[in-house]
């Protein structure tokens, strides 16, 4: 099996379309996978690969300011970085309607991500229920613990942030899923986490799941702790993601 991509721009958003060369027209179960900081699409694409041979089509959109869409990371830490996941919570919509209106998509989708694509993931799953299944992979699902913990560092750095750095980013409070664990509401969620994740902490994670995995909203967690695993995704890794949303979108 060698699936076909295609290059398209969806309102905009260029994506990489992956899909089995012989199910191109059909409409097949979706999976929306997002890549990480300072990376791109094409970053990703051995993931949709392995996606697609399993039966999927999936999209692989650039995040604003990255890819074919990249800019000049604004010198206001994490200014791009936030307006990324943002761009990305405006446009998930867009994308998945564009494949169901176009007969190309069926009502089940997952989304999936990977850093900065696992903090959209899970963002998404305070606010879209047609979610059927998820994957953060290196991400965090807190991202209040993250801005915190943003402030801390630049302030031990002597970096400025603006007075009203939290004001600025009060959107992000609606989609902590940390603080919206009711909005899983059981639904399937693979986590990946190295435990000396040198980006994004092993300990914001860790602790999402101690607090919801033996809970009715989050009893549907799979966690996967990578011990001594830095800020880094490896095949295996991505086969486990693979095999997940098989079993959880497809069987």
């Amino acid at each position: 099996m060698n699936p076909l991509v295609r290059k398209r721009k969806i309102k905009e958003v260029p994506i990489l379309e992956v899909v089995l060369q012989e199910k191109q027209s059909e409409a097949l179960p979706l999976i929306i996978y997002y890549h990480g900081w300072q990376t791109s699409k094409e970053l990703v694409l051995t993931q949709g690969r392995k996606l697609a041979e399993k039966g999927f089509r999936v999209v692989l959109p650039d995040a604003m300011g990255h890819g074919e869409r990249k800019q000049p990371v604004s010198p206001i830490p994490s200014l791009t970085f936030w307006n990324s996941i943002h761009y990305n919570l405006f446009e998930f919509q867009s994308l998945r309607d564009f494949f169901i209106k176009k007969g190309l998509a069926t009502d089940i989708v997952g989304v999936g991500g990977v850093s900065m694509g696992g903090m959209t993931t899970c963002a998404l799953l305070t606010h879209h229920p047609e979610i059927s299944a998820a994957a953060c992979v290196m991400g965090s699902p807190a991202p209040i613990l993250y801005r915190e913990n943003i402030i801390k560092r630049t302030a031990e750095m002597g970096i400025d942030l603006p007075d009203d750095y939290e004001a600025l980013l009060s959107w992000i409070e609606a989609y902590d899923l940390s603080e919206h664990k009711e909005k899983l509401d059981s639904r399937p969620l693979f986590i990946w986490h190295g435990t000396v994740d040198e980006k994004i902490r092993f300990e914001d994670t860790a602790q999402f799941v101690r607090k919801n995995k033996h809970t009715e909203n989050g009893k549907n967690i799979e966690f996967h702790v990578a011990v001594n695993e830095p800020h880094l995704v490896k095949v295996p890794t991505m086969d486990k993601i693979s095999s997940f949303f098989e079993a959880k979108l497809l069987s």
